[in-house]
């Protein structure tokens, strides 16, 4: 059953379009409750704009079968960056975040903004010409990055794990292609990539496990950022150890969430206990392998993590928590430690039908994720209604 919609302008009718609500003229018109000469202007608006395509017949209710519209995904393309501490994954994709080709190279974001983000041009320039793209075809830019961003003006904000990158103007590194540029906290692209492309109306909390930690909040289908763009920034939160031990973060605090159960945490931990790994990599392919040490080491880190969301459960009552990031590749023990502690400290109420699950492509959703942020800021309403305009 279509609900009305108080909007029914040319972006807002191509959003419906876009996103399986409404597959025909009458079809809007029921949506929005607007006339049917406003959107058959409307959509023809979209049509001569190369947004909208006619084709085929929908099912009859009496009357001639219905004309369907169908979304030109086709009409433009957006680069995705997913940039981590030690890779980046960059894609170009059309305007259903469907990936037309990728490539991926290790980095170290320590390294700094100029040599990293000229090694994302590169890599951008490489995946344009696989796909037989020009940079005139570029509509949008989107990039995760893995620190606090403000989001309004692309600039990183004193990232701990990004040394050198505090208050870089991140978009200006990609003038050549005379296109908006978004820039987010990689957690929060992540979760956007989680939602998919029809998007959620649900409250979805979904955490990164990786070098760091963070979460991305969704409310009602959308990533909630905060006054300043920092909210979920989990990582920071204080923990007590059962045994008392204090950890001192890389922000200078002490026993921070990632401090004790992150990715550097995880490979600290397991070469205190003796397993013959370098990387935080080996460890959770040991554990995904069944090394036993390896596991107890995994599920403690979940233990530790579900601590912490056990309080947000509490607090925010989510539909789901997906987790996601490198170390959420372990599967299984990491999703145990924290469905433990999770269940155990959460309300009964709050946590009765809560879904806590792995994510089914982790080392997808950064870069999926990415596209649909510059997806949704190129083709949001205002968006739209300037490029008809002109």
């Amino acid at each position: 059953m279509l609900v009305a919609s108080s909007s029914a302008s040319a972006g807002a009718l191509l959003r419906h379009v876009r996103t399986g609500r409404a597959r025909s003229r009458a079809e809007l018109v029921a949506l929005t409750g607007a006339s049917r000469n406003t959107v058959s202007a409307r959509v023809d608006q979209l049509i001569a704009a190369n947004l909208l395509a006619e084709g085929g017949r929908g099912w009859s209710t009496g009357g001639r079968p219905p004309t369907l519209l169908q979304f030109n995904s086709r009409a433009g393309c957006v680069l995705a960056v997913d940039l981590g501490v030690t890779s980046v994954d960059v894609a170009v994709t059309d305007l259903s975040a469907q990936v037309l080709a990728t490539v991926g190279h290790p980095i170290d974001i320590a390294d700094g903004p100029r040599p990293v983000l000229a090694e994302v041009d590169r890599l951008a320039q490489l995946v344009l010409a696989d796909a037989g793209l020009e940079p005139a075809d570029v509509c949008a830019v989107g990039i995760g990055v893995p620190g606090p961003v403000e989001h309004s003006s692309g600039r990183p904000s004193h990232p701990p794990i990004m040394p050198g990158w505090h208050d870089f103007p991140i978009p200006s590194a990609f003038g050549r292609y005379e296109c908006p540029v978004y820039v987010d906290n990689d957690v929060n692209v992540m979760a956007l990539g989680e939602m998919g492309a029809a998007g959620s109306v649900q409250d979805v909390l979904v955490v990164k496990v990786g070098t760091g930690i963070g979460c991305g909040v969704i409310v009602d289908g959308r990533v909630y950022r905060g006054a300043q763009g920092s909210a979920g920034d989990i990582g920071h939160i204080h923990v007590t150890t059962p045994d008392g031990r204090l950890v001192t973060c890389r922000c200078g605090q002490e026993n921070c969430l990632e401090a004790l159960a992150g990715g550097g945490a995880l490979l600290r931990d397991a070469v205190a206990a003796g397993l013959p790994v370098s990387t935080t990599r080996e460890v959770v392919e040991r554990a995904a392998q069944g090394d036993g040490a390896a596991i107890e080491l995994v599920r403690e880190a979940g233990r530790t993590i579900g601590t912490v969301l056990a309080a947000l459960v509490n607090f925010f009552n989510p539909h789901r928590i997906v987790v996601t990031g490198g170390v959420a590749q372990a599967g299984v023990p990491l999703l145990a430690g924290i469905r433990e502690s999770v269940y155990r400290r959460s309300m009964p109420l709050a946590a009765r039908a809560l879904e806590i699950t792995v994510s089914e492509a982790p080392e997808l959703s950064g870069r999926v994720g990415a596209a649909l942020m510059a997806i949704e800021g190129f083709l949001d309403e205002e968006s739209v209604e300037q490029a008809l305009a002109r």
